[in-house]
């Protein structure tokens, strides 16, 4: 299927009763990206399938958006497991690269849970900084983590804090702003 194909497959997946005229008007006028906009914006405002964001990841990969197409990956995953947003303090001295903002970077966090010996039980998620390319060292800015294993993070509200762990080191401290779990496997 051609790239104007795919995202019109998408737009078809959207709940029913959200306007398609502006994506119908971008693909008449051949501006695909402006339309991958708009429907990935959908998908962050309305309750999608990992099956709309799989389409619209290789609608994106057609037209060599990498990033997008790595961002259409990381909401399906959050579609399945859930979505954990936090603002992010690196502490200055402890990182000397910036981290990379399209989820390659996956460190140990301390979430407050603890091994039966009582020490702190790490877990590993990968960051994604939003709205940036990058978290420079020292810097802080809005993160969604994805834990590889989700369950272990269920217990985090809004407000918690959690600290971040490279090689032995502290690296970063983390407040928590927003936990969602999947809803019902239907609409998955």
């Amino acid at each position: 299927m051609d790239v104007p194909g795919l995202l019109r497959q998408a737009a078809g997946e959207l709940p029913a009763g959200l306007p398609r005229a502006d994506v119908d008007e971008y693909l008449a006028h051949a501006e695909w990206e402006l339309a991958l906009d708009v429907l990935l914006d959908r998908g962050d405002d309305h309750p999608v399938t990992t099956s709309y964001f799989q389409i619209l990841e290789e609608a994106a990969h057609r037209m060599g958006l990498e990033r997008s197409a790595a961002w259409c990956a990381w909401r399906r995953r959050e579609v399945l497991h859930g979505v954990i947003r936090a603002e992010l303090r690196l502490i200055p001295g402890t990182r000397s690269a910036a981290i990379p903002g399209a989820g390659t970077v996956r460190p140990l966090w301390d979430t407050g849970l603890l091994t039966p010996a009582g020490a702190p039980d790490l877990a590993v998620a990968l960051i994604w900084v939003e709205y940036a390319q990058e978290l420079p060292p020292g810097g802080a800015g809005p993160v969604r983590l994805a834990p590889l294993t989700a369950v272990r993070w269920h217990h985090l509200e809004p407000g918690d804090r959690i600290t971040m762990h490279e090689g032995g080191v502290t690296t970063g401290t983390a407040t928590i702003t927003e936990v969602v779990f999947p809803g019902p496997p239907d609409r998955r």
